[in-house]
């Protein structure tokens, strides 16, 4: 597959994941992490605001691939 391809195909897979990832953020929020303390609120948020990268870098490393 060519990289321009896969930079489109990636694009678009990152966009939806983005918009997946801060609306589950949002519902997650909603729940009973109202209930929890400050410092746990502080680390779901924390883990929500950061675990993200991880599928969001491999995507991306599979975009800059060069063409074979």
């Amino acid at each position: 597959m060519r990289q321009r391809i896969r930079k489109l195909i990636g694009t678009v897979l990152l966009l939806i994941f983005v918009i997946v990832w801060a609306l589950f953020g949002m519902l997650v929020a909603q729940g009973r992490v109202v209930e929890l303390p400050g410092y746990g609120r502080f680390f779901v948020f924390l883990f929500l605001g950061l675990v993200w990268v991880l599928p969001a870098g491999l995507l991306i490393r599979w975009m800059a691939r060069r063409d074979v």
